[in-house]
C-alpha cells in the first residue's frame, strides 16, 4: 500500500476493471467471474458454525490463517454467487499480507470499484460484516493469540 490509496498495490487492476463496469449489473457479472476464479475456496464440507459469518444475508464462511512464510491467507466459501464474489476479490485484497497490514486495512477498494453502491443495502452490510470479521480475525493473528 502507499500513502495515495488505502488498499495494496496489487488490487489496482481489479480495481480498474470494476471501475470501468457501466452500471451495476456488468459488475454484478464481473463478480460472478470472480466467485467462479475464487483463489481460495472453502470446501462447503469445511463450512461449520465457528467460521460462518455472522450478519450476512447468505451462508458465507470464512477461515483466516497464516501460511508457512507467516502471512495472511484468507479462505472463503458462499452459497450465493454475489457473497463468493465479494470473499473472492477480498482474498485477493489480504492474501499475502502480514496480519497487521490486514489489520489495518479498509474496505475502501469496494467503493473504488463501485461495489459497494451496486449492492442491495442488506448484501453491503453483510459485506462489511465479513471485512469486519476478517480484520479481528487479522488483529488476533497478528498478536500471536
Amino acid at each position: 500500500m502507499d500513502g495515495n490509496k488505502p488498499w495494496p498495490d496489487h488490487l489496482d487492476e481489479v480495481i480498474e476493471e470494476f471501475s470501468a463496469c457501466f452500471d451495476s449489473m456488468e459488475r454484478y457479472e464481473l463478480l460472478f467471474q470472480y466467485a467462479r476464479k475464487n483463489p481460495s475456496p472453502l470446501p462447503t464440507e469445511s463450512w461449520n458454525e465457528r467460521n460462518q459469518v455472522h450478519g450476512c444475508q447468505s451462508r458465507a464462511h470464512i477461515v483466516c490463517e497464516l501460511d508457512g512464510g507467516g502471512r495472511f491467507h484468507l479462505s472463503g466459501g458462499a452459497d450465493a454467487q454475489i457473497v463468493q464474489g465479494l470473499i473472492a476479490v477480498t482474498a485477493m485484497a489480504v492474501n499475502g499480507l502480514a496480519p497487521s497490514e490486514v489489520a489495518g486495512l479498509s474496505p475502501e477498494f469496494a467503493d473504488a470499484m463501485g461495489i459497494r453502491s451496486s449492492l442491495t443495502p442488506s448484501r453491503a452490510n453483510g459485506f462489511l460484516n465479513m471485512f469486519k470479521r476478517v480484520k479481528e480475525e487479522a488483529l488476533t493473528l497478528s498478536e500471536g493469540r
